[in-house]
């Protein structure tokens, strides 16, 4: 099976001490949208969600996504400083204001979004700053909705070929809307070295892609064998998650927790997954600890919860 390898400066930094390694740079890469609950306004959108808990976890973080020149854009950034989150490559819309999304949750707190077009963040801009940070960044988390207009999706796509080898492009498949067709998944897939999908996307994706596989753990290797990836993660809500590499596996069967919403779970969990890989942690290690992450923020309100870090290691079950 063809993966991708580590370049020799990747694997070197990893011998270093904890103290004598640089913070690795997450990017967030794509929307960044309020959800708008019934208790009120959240930050939120996947790749800004990743971007948050990425923080928490201790990586530099940074959100590449754009706002509207308004109230809502420059809450964003109000919100996302108080994080400590990088507004740096926030980038100004004066034309199209700041993403929303109406979200109402069902009786088992499930979210069913009404996402707004025309956004800012559907009209992503290629700039000088922008090929800096592709070039620096560590773990880029993308998705299927911020290319839903070709202006955002060639930017994003130029973004991730001018990565380094050796960075984390994490794909975090969403098929809750109608923005993607086969062509999409499949130079996103391309793009990627880490999937996450749940059930029923898995599914849907392995219908379009004709992947021909029977079981959950067959499809993600048919995933690995043809688009070279190295880790295809599969959810599954409360029953916690498949992780699949070339050469191993590990079922996990979740954290059963008191549900608030699930809004930001998923990317919790893809944002741990990626900081635990990038650290070369076991697989069964791994997958506790996205399972701690992602359940934990389901208890909460919102997907960009604020936390210290000293709790953090309790939830993932590190000694402090």
């Amino acid at each position: 099976m063809a993966t991708k390898t580590r370049p020799r400066e990747i694997m070197e930094l990893e011998q270093l001490t904890t103290a004598e390694r640089p913070k690795p740079v997450a990017v967030g890469l794509g929307e960044l949208i309020w959800d708008m609950l019934p208790g009120g306004r959240q930050l939120g959108g996947a790749p800004t969600n990743f971007a948050c808990i990425s923080r928490l976890l201790g990586n530099e973080s940074v959100v590449a996504s754009r706002i509207g020149d308004d109230a809502l854009g420059r809450a964003a950034a109000r919100r996302l400083s108080r994080l400590g989150v990088s507004t740096e490559h926030l980038q100004v819309d004066r034309a199209h204001p700041t993403g929303t999304v109406r979200v109402r949750l069902d009786e088992r707190g499930e979210a069913i979004f009404a996402v707004n077009e025309n956004s800012a963040w559907d009209y992503l801009e290629w700039t000088p700053r922008w090929e800096e940070l592709a070039r620096k960044a560590d773990i880029i988390c993308f998705g299927t909705l911020g290319q839903r207009v070709e202006t955002a999706r060639e930017t994003i796509i130029r973004f991730l070929e001018l990565t380094r080898p050796g960075a984390l492009r994490v794909f975090d498949v969403n098929l809750r809307h109608s923005f993607f067709d086969a062509a999409m998944l499949e130079r996103s897939l391309r793009l990627a070295s880490i999937v996450k999908l749940n059930l029923d996307e898995l599914h849907t994706l392995g219908r379009m892609l004709r992947l021909d596989a029977n079981t959950e753990q067959a499809m993600a290797l048919r995933l690995i064998d043809l688009y070279a990836l190295e880790l295809v993660a599969i959810t599954r809500g409360e029953k916690g998650s498949l992780l699949v590499t070339a050469d191993d596996a590990h079922d996990h069967p979740g954290i059963r927790v008191r549900v608030r919403d699930t809004i930001g779970a998923g990317d919790a969990f893809i944002a741990t997954l990626a900081h635990y890989y990038l650290r070369r942690a076991p697989l069964a290690r791994i997958s506790e600890a996205a399972n701690r992450a992602g359940a934990w923020v389901a208890t909460q309100a919102g997907a960009t919860p604020t936390l210290r870090r000293q709790t953090l290691t309790q939830i993932l079950g590190e000694s402090e």
